[in-house]
């Protein structure tokens, strides 16, 4: 391809190629799906399921693909394809499974299919472990069915508008994404060990501040629906709060928890909540203070709602259990009675072992431990991710081993690839995924001692390279500072032509909750940079100071300082030095794109280094974080000074070209955002492009294709300084579990 030409449909149809789903398909990746016990697990890798055995070694095919695809097209009278079966919900016993295909219910075993007259639990609903009563919602409260007979048992009886149980807080709980997928508010409890008790919490927003949407184009072509839900900002008095409760099933009897409800100002906080002991002896949360710099290990009886605090961590900035928001949090409440508790209270992020309330550190060093795999206690030894233990990426996870006295460190996996790996809750053997941006992720299964149990798959790259593909640059420079080591990565256009130069776009998202260019195969969001090098830009990704997954120090830059955006200074500094190492890159022409906090870092951008950035895509910014929701302005900011949080107070100083796009029912980051930056553009005289997507919320669902297609004619338009072809996008397969934090 050639950019002193037009572009042709060929190139954007090459570019669409690259998109996650399409890729996918070319590079699969195996999911594990525990059975029963943790013992066996699935998965699907194109279009085959297969069956996993680690103890026993082996690895088959889940079924009889081919006569499951005669028997379904002879009992339903509609050909099927057995390499492309129409098989949703799978669920693996001993000797058969269970699906839902064709609009039935279905049971294969031995070579048998028999349709199914059960109604599986919805998907707001959670099944008993016994599976014999299935719990739910109605109205905001909490209901049981059950399953043998059907009948439907209210657990509670008190909501009144404002309160509910086991909801989210409106002001995250995409609703207008759910809606698009005709489910309705999601559900949270947890069933004790021995299916007799549910763990559920009562959310009140009583006194919360509204927000209105306003759908401009509702589906029955009828008036503008105005859409109101709570939603406080930073600084409001009132916020949400929570407070837990356990129900007895049988006896509905509810034991609240004995203390005062606590401000709740991000769902994640909801997750963090499990059952202890074989039938449930005692429940265990985390809970953090408003401002996010204290974190708290509480034991709740469930007989009786007394509260324990058995671990409290205090600090001058966020205090979390994981370094990345939304992981799964790295404490375990042993049998013993002994605590194992992540903190990076010496700077890094350790492995702390609590016994009698005195800490004692398992791990420490200049390097981070990412995640708990499994801990045995038998053996009294814990399984774990780390990373900086790679000497030329601190981003490259590795899986180790240490004793919980903190003896016996040992390292499993010795190579320079990322090792993504994960564990059924009892543990026994890992599931390990090894690959790097050239490598796509090897699968197999390890036993504690890293032993290889069981291969599974090694896709290759040949059918991405037949596009014309090529792996990124994972590379290394220096912080604006420099002195502070900083990585990212770097794709060459297709067609690349070291002799010609390429304008540059820099695809941002500035955190700070996560870190998103790092070592693996599909580190970035898949496609993301692959499908603008097809239509000839090179692309990076940089993970700036103040972004997680480092060390305290450098996560906590961005602390009081969250307008930086990233520290959009490091990656000016960045592509200035990658442009002097490969002199076909063309700094003069530097584009920048994001959604969400991504939209929000590339105005800012345009704003804050007019003599840089010179093009620019924004979706669904978060342009003012002083009107968003709570957490991000007093938890990451802080007591920083709040005008840095509004891009507008720059807007004056705009000289590039920038397009903003926002969905008109963004329910997380209003279209206001976009609207009040408008403004100021407006008041400073400058020009701006602006496009606002009817009918869609934050994850611009159902019109993405489109945004992906005025996008790159943007950039295209802009930075080539050629002219667009016309080209329609096919849309884009999508589910509600893509939505992200942010």
């Amino acid at each position: 391809m050639s950019t002193e030409e037009h572009l042709s449909p060929t190139d954007y149809a090459r570019a669409e190629q690259m998109l996650a789903p399409y890729r996918a398909r070319r590079v699969p990746r195996v999911t594990p799906h525990w059975i029963a016990d943790g013992t066996r697990f699935w998965y699907e890798v194109g279009g085959r399921y297969r069956l996993v055995d680690p103890a026993a070694g082996t690895r088959r095919d889940a079924f009889d693909h081919e006569r499951l695809a005669a028997e379904l097209s002879r009992a339903t009278g509609t050909a099927v394809d057995p390499a492309d079966l129409p098989v949703t919900a799978p669920e693996f016993d001993d000797d058969g499974v269970r699906f839902a295909a064709l609009e039935g219910r279905w049971r294969f075993a031995g070579g048998t299919l028999t349709r199914l007259d059960d109604e599986p639990p919805g998907p707001m609903e959670i099944p008993s472990p016994d599976e014999r009563h299935v719990a739910f919602r109605r109205d905001g409260n909490v209901w049981v069915r059950d399953a043998g007979t059907g009948e439907e048992t209210a657990l509670t009886d008190d909501v009144e508008p404002g309160v509910e149980y086991g909801g989210l807080t409106e002001a995250m709980s995409s609703r207008m994404l759910m809606r698009r997928f005709g489910l309705g508010p999601p559900f949270l409890a947890f069933w004790s060990p021995d299916s007799t008790r549910l763990l559920v919490h009562r959310l009140d927003q009583r006194g919360v501040a509204e927000q209105v949407l306003v759908e401009s184009s509702p589906a029955d072509g009828g008036r503008p629906v105005e859409h109101r839900y709570r939603y406080p900002i930073p600084g409001d008095e009132a916020q949400a709060t929570m407070s837990w409760v356990v129900i007895d099933v049988a006896e509905r009897r509810l034991v609240r928890q004995q203390e005062d409800p606590r401000p709740i100002v991000h769902p994640v906080t909801l997750t963090h909540a499990w059952w202890s002991g074989e039938k449930g002896d005692a429940v265990h949360h985390l809970r953090q203070s408003r401002d996010a710099r204290t974190l708290e290990l509480v034991r709740l009886d469930p007989s009786s709602g007394e509260v324990t605090t058995l671990v409290t961590e205090t600090g001058q900035t966020r205090v979390d259990p994981t370094p990345q928001l939304g992981e799964p949090a790295m404490v375990r409440v042993l049998d013993s009675g002994e605590i194992l508790w992540w903190s990076q209270r010496d700077g890094w992020g350790h492995l702390y072992r609590y016994a009698d309330g005195v800490p004692i550190q398992l791990t420490s060093g200049p390097w981070l431990v990412r995640k708990v795999l499994w801990v045995d206690e038998d053996t009294r030894q814990v399984w774990f991710l780390a990373t900086g233990l790679v000497d030329d990426d601190p981003y490259a996870r590795q899986i180790c081993r240490v004793g919980l006295d903190g003896t016996g460190f040992t390292r499993l996996t010795h190579d320079d690839l990322d090792h993504d790996a994960e564990s059924p809750a009892e543990g026994g053997h890992l599931l390990d995924r090894a690959s790097s941006p050239s490598v796509p992720p090897r699968s197999r299964v390890l036993g504690g001692d890293g032993q290889v149990l069981v291969e599974l798959e090694a896709p290759t790259v040949d059918a991405l390279v037949e596009l014309g593909w090529s792996p990124p640059e994972r590379f290394r420079t220096t912080a604006a500072d420099g002195r502070t080591p900083v990585y990212g990565l770097l794709w060459r256009p297709h067609g690349f032509d070291p002799q010609r130069r390429y304008p540059v776009i820099d695809s941002i998202y500035p955190g700070p909750q996560v870190h998103r260019a790092g070592p693996a195969f599909d580190s970035l969001m898949p496609g993301a940079g692959e499908a603008l090098a097809a239509l000839g830009f090179a692309v990076v990704a940089i993970d700036g100071r103040g972004t997680a997954g480092r060390s305290k120090a450098f996560h906590d830059h961005s602390y009081r300082h969250l307008g930086d955006a990233g520290a959009l200074e490091d990656h000016v500094a960045v592509i200035r030095e990658l442009g002097l190492r490969h002199p076909w890159l063309d700094t003069e022409r530097v584009g920048i794109t994001g959604h969400s906090g991504g939209g929000f870092a590339t105005a800012r951008a345009l704003v804050a280094h007019p003599d840089f950035y010179s093009v620019g895509v924004a979706t669904s910014g978060s342009h003012d974080a002083r009107v968003y929701v709570t957490m991000w302005a007093e938890q990451y900011h802080g007591d920083g000074d709040p005008r840095d949080l509004a891009t507008a107070e720059l807007a004056g100083q705009l000289r590039g070209k920038l397009l903003l796009v926002h969905g008109e029912l963004d329910d997380n980051v209003h279209p206001y955002q976009t609207m009040r930056l408008v403004d100021a553009f407006v008041e400073a005289d400058v020009d701006v492009d602006m496009f606002v997507v009817p009918g869609v919320e934050h994850s611009l669902l159902g019109r993405g294709h489109h945004v992906t297609r005025r996008t790159w004619d943007y950039f295209v338009r802009h930075l080539h300084g050629v002219e667009p072809p016309r080209y329609r996008l096919a849309p884009l397969p999508v589910s509600p579990g893509i939505a992200g934090l942010g």
